[in-house]
């Protein structure tokens, strides 16, 4: 079994600048930050609604009055980010950075920008940095876990995803569920299943409707021979997620192994559809492969039973 998943999303929140109304008599300058952070509450709303074109508009907008406005940088990059433009998301958590040393935002949000790039070295040095800022926040420790980890440093991984549980308000059950799933991941790329189900399992119970914990587990049953558990797994992210051409792949791996040779050929050519549509060449040529090699070893099994 392969390609599990890992979540990909850091939890990012935008803090506006609110402005106290000043009397007539206030300085051109005092007047131009009430103007400045007006279009930063606008920005700030439009991300809340989606509309991260438009908050970046507005964002402009604001730091053409008032070039200093560190904010104005940091909650641009973060319509940057969701617009998976990582290059300027960098360039805007820096220059907040420039005008604001201690910018904890500016930093957490470069290190995602980084981490999506894959330069997994910086997006440490940034989190590093959070968590020295604020060694009370988990978003910084769990970051720099996802960072870790895809630098292959999966036992540091753990331990920020340790500290991340730590520092996370009890209440958050689906952050929880993320955390719990990607140390799971670390635990099974360190092949220790046992350890990597367990988290699997607090990561379902914690969030019964996320699709990549069933298919870590499914990951995990199918590393440790437990076809049986495998296929129920894949099964449950096919239910949640029914496009999910891997999690065909892998339920039909899992059927052939248990002698289900139909099932296995239908998941096998359902999956090889979906790659198709989705564009996806590579997953479709190799799901074709597999297809012929499994209809080939079926065909010989059945000849050797009638001889």
């Amino acid at each position: 079994m392969s390609n599990f998943w890992r979540l990909f999303f850091s939890i990012i929140i935008a803090f506006p600048l609110t402005f106290l109304t000043l009397p007539a008599h206030s300085s051109p300058i005092l007047i131009t930050q009430i103007i400045a952070g007006d279009f930063l509450e606008l920005g700030v709303d439009k991300m809340r609604r989606g509309d991260y074109q438009e908050a970046i508009e507005n964002f402009n907008q604001a730091i053409e009055l008032k070039k200093d406005l560190a904010v104005a940088y940091s909650d641009r990059c973060l319509a940057y980010l969701q617009l998976q433009d990582y290059h300027q998301a960098i360039a805007d958590c820096t220059q907040a950075i420039n005008f604001a040393p201690d910018n904890f935002e500016a930093y957490l949000n470069r290190g995602v920008a980084h981490y999506r790039q894959g330069d997994y070295p910086a997006a440490i040095v940034d989190h590093n940095r959070a968590v020295t800022l604020k060694p009370s926040d988990f978003r910084a420790y769990y970051n720099r876990g996802l960072a870790r980890a895809g630098d292959g440093k999966d036992l540091e991984a753990i331990l920020d995803f340790n500290l991340a549980l730590t520092q996370i308000p009890r209440i958050s059950s689906l952050l929880l569920a993320d955390i719990y799933n990607d140390r799971g991941l670390a635990h099974f790329v360190l092949q220790d299943i046992q350890a990597a189900m367990l988290d699997f399992n607090l990561a379902i119970r914690l969030n019964a409707n996320d699709y990549r914990a069933y298919f870590n587990r499914g990951c995990a049953c199918g590393r440790n021979g437990d076809d049986l558990g495998a296929v129920r797994d894949f099964s449950q992210v096919i239910r949640l997620n029914p496009s999910n051409g891997q999690a065909y792949v892998n339920r039909g791996v899992a059927q052939y192994r248990l002698g289900y040779h139909l099932g296995a050929i239908s998941d096998l050519q359902k999956a090889s559809e979906y790659f198709e549509n989705q564009g996806k060449k590579v997953a479709y040529e190799k799901t074709l492969d597999l297809l012929k090699s499994l209809r080939e070893q079926i065909s010989s099994a059945t000849e050797i039973a009638i001889l």
